[in-house]
């Protein structure tokens, strides 16, 4: 007899694991605390009042590591999935009014970086080739379970056996390369290997969303590879894509697969407790006292949601409670999202560029600016240099607003999650407009061009979205925590220590970013258990 499964949380690895396990035969009920599925991966209007049928990738806004396995297996296609490249891949303006564009066609990046960083041009594409190549070998432990460090016998054998096949071609420098890469900093990786302070800035603009630490912060370089993963229907390595319909057009894609596989999805259904009974999960309980039983409960919440709020701390062992409580998350982020009446025109912007090529740009920082405000925000302290990613969603995708308004959202860090001396409802208004300051710097008339404003404080991350201290990875990107040390050592399989609960979230192997590998990989442990 098949099992009944219950998810707390719709977000896109929820979605994504009660779908395989769906069409695995299991009974699936997916539980969503708010009114809309979908997680941080959600299109919703900025100001339906004032501004009604304009809307926005709200938290998440460009599809980058969206895993090719899972759209093929689940003909997200067919279920109206659509991606248009982005091209440029990323571009950066500098308020000297030049825009450098990274071109996923070669011979145009030759002939930008030609224009602006000729003589590190030819190092660039020879680093391009090393990274890609580095890359390749982290690309299979993506959509697999993480090693079992402490498994003995054949197991272990099979393991060991596994990890040579899959390095026993690799030369020297390629193992001292990922090494590096791993552990090493972002920024004397490009201060040694570049010239140009504007491609070294074009760089970082795609290669620490995100993420505790200055580009000078060990750990960092790692960024550049997993950006090379391959994604999208084509797998391409280093696919970026704009979503039509935002990013909730994922969600739903992935909803619309789920219920013609019989899953059935509640929203504004919170989930208050997780019930155990002697070690076994039994099912949970809703804030309005309503007990769903179940033999198994997967959360796509983060794991200190999971574990120190869902949880009663009598079921767990103090020092695994420890583990959780010393996750590093503190989210370094927010987003800024605006209802314009025009499109806003960029300094220096080519005029060459059609509207698509004109719907990305980065206001970056110096590597050294950008080490110095994360400095900043670890004091609790609103930087002035902030760094704003912008995309123009609205230049390629019509569908997102009304006939004469434009939607522009701007991903904006370093930021603290706590605020020294003040809170983040007092500075609301003061985070809004520092980037509305620091945009205007390279258009003019922003201002005034607002017509309406959404501002997501770090708090806000937490509060509307349920993840824990606004860390839109679910726990930070870092060599500590990552693989067999995801969410923490020892229970990094999905596996929880109460039987019959799992984990399927960005908190899990491999990690953040709308990739579905986690939910990929839950289902796959969650049907081996089940059966």
């Amino acid at each position: 007899m098949k099992s009944r499964i219950v998810f707390i949380g719709s977000g896109h690895n929820g979605l994504t694991a009660a779908a395989y396990l769906a069409r695995a035969g299991h009974s699936v009920l997916v539980l969503e605390r708010r009114h809309v599925i979908g997680g941080c991966a959600v299109t919703e209007e900025i100001d339906p009042t004032n501004e009604p049928g304009c809307r926005v990738s709200t938290a998440s806004y460009i599809a980058s590591m969206l895993n090719g396995q899972v759209i093929d297996d689940l003909n997200l296609g067919s279920y109206g999935l659509r991606m248009v490249p982005c091209e440029p891949g990323v571009q950066a303006a500098f308020l000297d009014g030049d825009v450098v564009s990274h071109w996923n066609d070669t011979d145009k990046l030759k002939k930008e970086l030609a224009r602006v960083a000729p003589n590190d041009a030819k190092r660039f594409f020879d680093t391009e080739q090393e990274l890609k190549s580095l890359a390749r070998y982290l690309q299979p432990f993506f959509l697999e379970t993480p090693m079992d460090i402490e498994a003995k016998g054949l197991a272990r054998w099979k393991q060991l056996l596994t990890l040579w096949r899959r390095f026993k071609g690799m030369k020297e420098s390629d193992a001292s390369g990922l090494i590096g890469f791993m552990t090493g900093s972002l920024g004397e990786f490009l201060d040694r290997r570049f010239e140009s302070d504007k491609l070294k800035r074009l760089i970082l603009s795609n290669s620490l969303y995100g993420k505790h630490g200055g580009p000078y912060h060990p750990g960092t370089a790692m960024g550049l590879l997993f950006h090379l993963l391959d994604s999208g229907e084509n797998r391409q390595q280093g696919f970026q894509g704009h979503v039509i319909g935002g990013m909730g057009a994922i969600s739903e894609s992935l909803a619309k697969a789920c219920a013609d596989l019989g899953v059935v999805i509640r929203t504004d259904a919170t989930v208050k407790e997780v019930n155990v009974h002697g070690g076994i999960t039994k099912g949970v309980t809703l804030h309005d006292g309503e007990f769903i039983e179940a033999s198994a409960v997967v959360s796509n919440a983060d794991p200190k949601h999971t574990f120190l709020k869902l949880v009663d701390a009598s079921h767990l062992a103090s020092d695994f409670r420890e583990s959780v409580s010393n996750i590093t998350m503190s989210g370094p982020c927010g987003k800024v999202n605006f209802v314009l009446d025009r499109e806003p025109q960029i300094t220096g912007m080519p005029s060459s560029h059609t509207p698509v090529e004109r719907s990305l740009f980065t206001l970056i920082p110096t590597l050294q600016e950008a080490e110095d405000s994360y400095n900043e925000a670890r004091q609790g302290l609103i930087p002035n240099k902030l760094w704003v990613d912008c995309v123009l969603a609205s230049n390629v995708d019509d569908t997102l607003t009304e006939r004469g308004r434009h939607v522009l959202t701007c991903f904006v860090q370093y930021l603290p999650f706590e605020l020294r001396d003040s809170n983040w409802e007092e500075q609301r208004e003061t985070l809004g407009n520092k980037v509305i300051s620091i945009i205007g710097q390279y258009v003019s008339g922003f201002e005034e061009s607002i017509k309406a404003q959404d501002t997501i404080t770090p708090l806000d991350l937490e509060t509307r979205f349920g993840i824990t201290e606004g860390n839109i990875f679910h726990g930070d990107i870092a060599l500590e925590q990552m693989f067999f040390s995801r969410p923490v050592s020892g229970w990094s399989r999905y596996r929880t220590p109460i039987r019959g609960l799992y984990l399927c979230g960005a908190g899990t192997h491999p990690g953040g970013g709308v990739t579905a590998a986690p939910g990929y990989n839950a289902a796959k442990v969650i049907k081996r258990e089940l059966g």
